[in-house]
């Protein structure tokens, strides 16, 4: 019986079209992959993907309705849309910290205007004012204010004080951001993580232009750069472990040797041949490939196939 894996997607078009003709190539004929093609959505009907790879649905909550249902017939979805559902960036650190991953340290902030359809009685278990010194000696200044649960860069703010922290969250409205510390780092990385197991390290650059942040190399060298990278790999196969997810990327700021997770939490990572390089992009087009024909071949019409990460798992038991 042939079987199908579907690709997801919005606006990218270089990965997509390369992983369906990677996997077409690969699969021999017994694995075949397209685009999903959606005309209907019924509750609990089965539309016969073995496997979706999901790109898009962070932004279109009609895909992530989609993505479960199919999760329900016993596609394997790439990444477990009720755990990405129900994720965010603070409890990711929070999770991290348990597990001795080095984190710049982070505290979370209410926001800045009280959410619709609440009132000040809503906020009664909230006391004022926070204890803003022990926030500000605890971070230090200069700081990151990021949201709690947002991706792609969006409403990041560097804070060089109390009161540029106070102008900047003024204006973020409902989100809930956190504050973080500045790590000043000597090397930079973005690591491509697959089915938790294939791990690419990529010398990454965040100040660059986005054309030019994979531009860039190593600064540490020799024996050290080899332990370094050692350390890299194993931390982000014990986080992805942890977290579930099947395709994320991890960042780690360099600091005195030691790697810090900045950012761990991108289930729909840039895939671009424009802006990741001909050889990144070979790779995470191949090693994508390679993980979907893997899970198709395990796949069972109607079988529930998840991936839960080891904190949902030990936390069942």
């Amino acid at each position: 019986m042939t079987k199908k894996v579907g690709i997801l997607f919005g606006m990218e078009d270089t990965f997509p079209w390369a992983f369906i003709d990677k996997v077409n190539e690969l699969g021999g004929g017994e694995i075949i992959a397209e685009p999903v093609n959606i005309d209907k959505l019924e509750q609990g009907a089965d539309y016969g993907y073995a496997v979706i790879i999901d790109r898009i649905s962070q932004d279109v909550p009609f895909y992530r309705a989609y993505l479960k249902n199919a999760a329900l017939n016993g596609t394997y979805v790439i990444n477990n849309p009720f755990w990405w559902s129900a994720d965010e960036k603070f409890f990711n650190n929070a999770l991290m910290s348990k597990l001795g991953i080095p984190l710049p340290k982070t505290v979370l902030l209410p926001s800045h205007e009280r959410p619709t359809n609440t009132s000040e009685t809503s906020f009664r278990n909230l006391k004022f004012p926070h204890d803003w010194d022990y926030i500000f000696n605890y971070v230090g200044f200069p700081a990151y204010m990021k949201p709690h649960d947002g991706g792609g860069w969006r409403n990041v703010y560097r804070v060089e004080n109390p009161e540029d922290m106070w102008n900047k969250l003024s204006e973020t409205e409902q989100l809930v951001m956190m504050v973080q510390e500045e790590i000043i780092f000597q090397d930079y990385y973005r690591v491509y993580c697959l089915g938790k197991k294939y791990v690419h390290i990529m010398p990454y650059e965040p100040r660059n232009p986005h054309h030019l942040r994979y531009a860039t190399t190593h600064q540490t060298q020799g024996e050290e750069l080899e332990k370094l990278l050692k350390t890299i790999h194993d931390y982000t196969i014990k986080m992805n472990e942890a977290l579930g997810y099947d395709f994320n990327t991890v960042e780690f700021a360099v600091r005195d040797g030691i790697p810090y997770a900045i950012d761990f939490c991108n289930p729909a990572p840039d895939a671009d041949r424009n802006s990741v390089g001909e050889d990144n992009f070979a790779w995470i087009v191949e090693h994508a490939a390679k993980l979907a024909i893997e899970k198709a071949k395990e796949y069972v019409p109607g079988k529930p196939n998840i991936s839960w990460g080891t904190f949902v798992k030990d936390s069942a038991k």
